[in-house]
């Protein structure tokens, strides 16, 4: 299905093909192409590059498909790696995390750290806590493989 070029989002990078790799929701999901673009809210003379997630219900390209700039993809990215590792360690704590102690990391961005933790605020954290590992362990082989190749990728970008 071909991604629309004639919306705010300019597409240059284009995967027309992700509803066939979109993880456990392949070919039955409605995320039906990723592209990487000139950002729907450019200005004259200043232009962003975004990534967009393009969602199809069957009849129409959907108001819910999602622009983000690169640097949040990345951001998100991160936030991903840094709550696998620590899910792979969390087996030590009775509730797979040291309430004592919520904040995971501090991971050091642009002059400041952005602050990875558990959220604590959430009623039902020792719940959902179990049922994020189970999902995290049941999904581990379609992220293994993502994450493997995403490393790769870095490791050839001399990073």
């Amino acid at each position: 299905m071909k991604i629309p070029t004639n919306l705010k989002h300019k597409p240059v990078l284009v995967s027309e093909n992700y509803g066939n790799v979109d993880g456990r929701y392949a070919y039955k999901t409605d995320a039906q192409g990723l592209s990487l673009g000139l950002a729907q809210w450019n200005d004259r003379g200043k232009v962003d590059i975004s990534a967009k997630v393009w969602r199809y219900t069957g009849e129409k390209w959907s108001r819910q498909s999602e622009e983000l700039p690169l640097h949040r993809v990345l951001d998100l990215a991160i936030l991903v790696c840094r709550g696998k590792q620590h899910f792979q360690e969390a087996y030590r704590y009775p509730d797979l995390y040291d309430p004592a102690n919520p904040v995971i990391d501090r991971i050091g961005l642009q002059g400041d750290a952005m602050t990875v933790a558990i959220c604590t605020e959430n009623e039902k954290i020792k719940d959902d806590m179990k049922l994020f590992q189970q999902a995290l362990s049941s999904d581990d082989e379609l992220l293994a493989e993502r994450l493997r190749t995403l490393g790769r990728i870095l490791r050839e970008m001399g990073y």
